[in-house]
């Protein structure tokens, strides 16, 4: 059990590590503060494994790896430990110093939105993400429709957005040399109708 969180306002990263290593839940740190992580829903679980296998299977022979939902990444710039639901990293891991769980060196991140987390998703944590410089493609998929949003690194300082709303569509990604069909990564995915009844599978 994660020992008692004392009722204070915020912690070291230390203190949090040594909470997180002990605790059965996961929680993110954001520059002292320490917020529980909800459990995901089932097409969150859904999408988040469709594209890691998407990924691990095209990155046989390749210099690339791909970490889906426990693997946490630390961003020293704006001092958070946070959880990914994919990240890709190319070549060797680097890690935090001192640390064997902490990767610092992602190329690619995935969320998989939620209605309590896209605003985070979208601005600060992009922000904090920018500042990792290994960082090149950023995607952003939606579990209650078939919509992605994809931001690539041309640039210093510069990022390029596509969108995509079909499950026809493919996306890219260049860095990796990779393209996945968005049919593939709403498999199994169930969106609710109008009326709130299910609606069959993609």
């Amino acid at each position: 059990m994660i020992a008692q969180i004392e009722e204070r306002v915020l912690y070291s990263p230390e203190e949090y590590l040594a909470m997180e290593v002990e605790s059965e839940i996961r929680h993110e740190y954001i520059d002292g503060e320490i917020v529980p992580m909800a459990g995901a829903m089932p097409n969150h679980n859904r999408i988040t494994l469709n594209i890691g296998s998407e990924l691990r299977s095209a990155f046989k022979g390749k210099s690339f790896e791909v970490f889906v939902a426990d693997q946490r990444l630390w961003i020293p710039a704006s001092q958070i430990y946070t959880y990914p639901d994919v990240v890709v990293v190319a070549g060797e891991l680097q890690l935090q110093e001192g640390r064997q769980d902490t990767i610092v060196n992602p190329l690619v991140i995935v969320e998989v939105l939620s209605e309590s987390t896209q605003g985070y998703d979208r601005g600060n944590k992009f922000a904090a993400y920018r500042t990792i410089p290994s960082f090149q493609e950023y995607v952003l998929v939606n579990q209650y429709s078939v919509q992605v949003e994809h931001y690539t690194k041309t640039a210093p300082k510069k990022w390029e957005f596509q969108e995509y709303d079909a499950e026809t569509e493919t996306i890219g990604f260049p860095t990796l040399n990779v393209e996945i069909l968005l049919a593939d990564i709403y498999e199994k995915v169930t969106f609710e109708s109008v009326a709130g009844v299910p609606a069959e599978p993609l």
